[in-house]
């Protein structure tokens, strides 16, 4: 049962990848293929019980307005690196390092208001010296 769950889980993460949604964020001369997580349950599914995540791919969470974001690890397998940009697409908010977990997990929140939310593998901000204040360019 196991074995069929996590079989299936990779069928949909390839599925997923070979879509439409698939995008680009790039920092100064990095870009990460995305897929988009724009509807509430692809927020709500957001990289959960994917056993890896492609070198330079990511998701970027789009949300409608500018506003306080919270996140967290439920049920994710990798660590990740979670990077809050704003309307002006700018960073304001970078976690590093986010561990999964499964049962008791941090929520983080910020004080700062942000429209998209991009989570990449573990490691990439500090690998790319990506920073506050940074702008970026979304490519959707």
């Amino acid at each position: 049962m196991k074995k069929s769950l996590v079989i299936l889980f990779i069928i949909l993460f390839l599925i997923s990848g070979c879509s439409q949604n698939q995008k680009k964020v790039c920092f100064e001369k990095n870009c990460f293929q995305v897929e988009l997580a724009v509807t509430d349950e692809e927020k709500t599914a957001g990289l959960m019980y994917r056993p890896y995540l492609e070198k330079n791919n990511g998701m970027l969470f789009i949300y409608d307005d500018e506003n306080i974001r919270s996140f967290w690890m439920k049920n994710t397998l990798i660590p990740l690196d979670l990077i809050w940009i704003n309307k002006n697409n700018q960073v304001v908010f970078i976690k590093e390092n986010a561990q999964p977990c499964n049962e008791s997990c941090d929520i983080i929140t910020l004080d700062k208001k942000a429209k998209y939310v991009l989570e990449i593998n573990s490691g990439k901000i500090k690998e790319l010296g990506i920073r506050l204040n940074e702008e970026i360019k979304i490519l959707i």
